[in-house]
C-alpha cells in the first residue's frame, strides 16, 4: 500500500468519525439539558412558582418561536398531524403531562421524579411496543424491564418508610406521567409523526392555554419572584429542556442511528441526580443510589436488541 492509499484511508476514517463524535456530543448534551430542566423544576417551586407558573416558561417562550414555522406548514392540518391527533399528543407529551410532572416535585425529592419517571416510560414503552404495535420484546428487554421494577420498589421503599403518604403520592405521579409519556412515544411511532413535527405542534397548541392563565391567575405572582427567577426558568425550562433538547437530540439520532441514541435519554436520571448535588445541594439517599444504579443496568438490558 503506497502513502497516497494509506492517506486515503485515514482521512476516510477521520471522516467517518467525525459524524459519530458529534452525535455523542449532541446526545450527552441533549441528556444534560433535559436533567438541568428536571433540577429547574425543583429550584423553581423551592423559590414560590407554582406549577402552573412553570408551565408558562416551559411552553409560551418556544410557542411564540415555533408559531411561524407552523403556520408557514399549514395551520388547517397542523403541519399534517391534525388537530385531533395534536391534541392527543399535546395531553400526553406536552403540558397536561408536564403539570402533573410539575405536580409530583412538591411532594419528593428530586432524586425520585428524575429516575421514576424516566424508568416507567421505559417500562410502558416497553409494553405498549409489544400490545399496540405487535414488536417482538427480546429476553434481554424483558430481563431489563424487571431490573427496572426492581429499582422503583427500592425507591418506592424509601418513599413508604421515610417520607410516608405524600412520598406514596409524589412517586405514583410520576409513574402516571411515566406512562403517559410512554403513550405519546408510542401514539408518535403508530402514526409515524417526528418528535420534531410533534414539539413544533405541542408548544403552539400550548399556547391556548396562556389567555386561561392571564385570566384566571394573572401575571403578578409570577412577575413578584423577581426577573433572575424567570430567567432561570425561561431559560431551563424554555429553551434548555425544550426545543434545545429535542433538537440536539433528532441530530444525535441522525448521526448515530435510533438505538445507539437511545442510550442518552437513559443518562438523565444520572446526570439529574449529578445536577441536583451539585447546583441544588440534594444529594441522593443511599437508597436512592441504590435505586438509582439498579435502575440503570436494567435500562441497558432494556435498549439491548438481543
Amino acid at each position: 500500500m503506497d502513502q497516497r492509499t494509506s492517506g486515503a484511508g485515514a482521512l476516510s476514517k477521520t471522516n467517518d468519525r467525525a459524524p459519530a463524535l458529534l452525535g455523542v456530543v449532541c446526545g450527552l448534551a441533549a441528556a444534560l439539558f433535559w436533567a438541568l430542566g428536571f433540577a429547574g423544576t425543583r429550584h423553581g417551586l423551592k423559590v414560590g412558582f407554582t406549577p402552573v407558573d412553570l408551565l408558562v416558561h416551559r411552553y409560551v417562550w418556544s410557542g411564540l418561536v415555533f408559531l411561524p414555522l407552523v403556520l408557514r406548514a399549514g395551520a388547517k392540518d397542523l403541519c399534517g398531524i391534525g388537530w385531533g391527533r395534536g391534541l392527543v399528543l399535546m395531553v400526553l407529551g406536552g403540558p397536561v403531562m408536564s403539570l402533573i410532572s410539575y405536580t409530583g416535585f412538591l411532594f419528593v425529592p428530586l432524586g425520585h421524579g428524575s429516575v421514576i419517571q424516566p424508568s416507567c416510560a421505559t417500562l410502558g414503552g416497553l409494553l405498549l411496543a409489544a400490545l399496540v404495535l405487535k414488536e417482538h420484546v427480546s429476553a434481554s428487554r424483558l430481563i431489563g424491564a424487571l431490573v427496572i421494577v426492581g429499582g422503583l420498589g427500592v425507591i418506592g421503599a424509601e418513599s413508604i418508610g421515610h417520607i410516608g403518604a405524600d412520598g406514596v403520592q409524589g412517586d405514583l405521579i410520576f409513574v402516571l406521567t411515566g406512562f403517559m409519556f410512554a403513550g405519546f412515544g408510542t401514539a408518535l411511532r403508530h402514526w409515524r409523526v417526528s418528535a420534531v413535527s410533534a414539539a413544533l405542534v405541542i408548544n403552539v397548541l400550548s399556547l391556548l392555554l396562556l389567555p386561561i392563565y392571564v385570566a384566571t391567575v394573572g401575571l403578578a405572582h409570577i412577575a413578584a419572584i423577581g426577573p433572575t427567577e424567570n430567567a432561570i426558568q425561561a431559560l431551563a425550562q424554555g429553551v434548555l429542556a425544550g426545543p434545545a433538547a429535542l433538537y440536539l437530540f433528532a441530530v444525535s439520532v441522525q448521526r448515530l442511528g435510533v438505538a445507539r441514541a437511545a442510550v442518552f435519554p437513559a443518562c438523565v436520571p444520572a446526570l439529574t441526580v449529578l445536577t441536583g448535588a451539585v447546583l441544588l445541594g440534594e444529594p441522593p439517599t443511599l437508597l436512592q443510589t441504590a435505586g438509582l444504579l439498579t435502575v440503570l443496568c436494567g435500562f441497558y438490558l432494556a435498549q439491548r436488541q438481543r
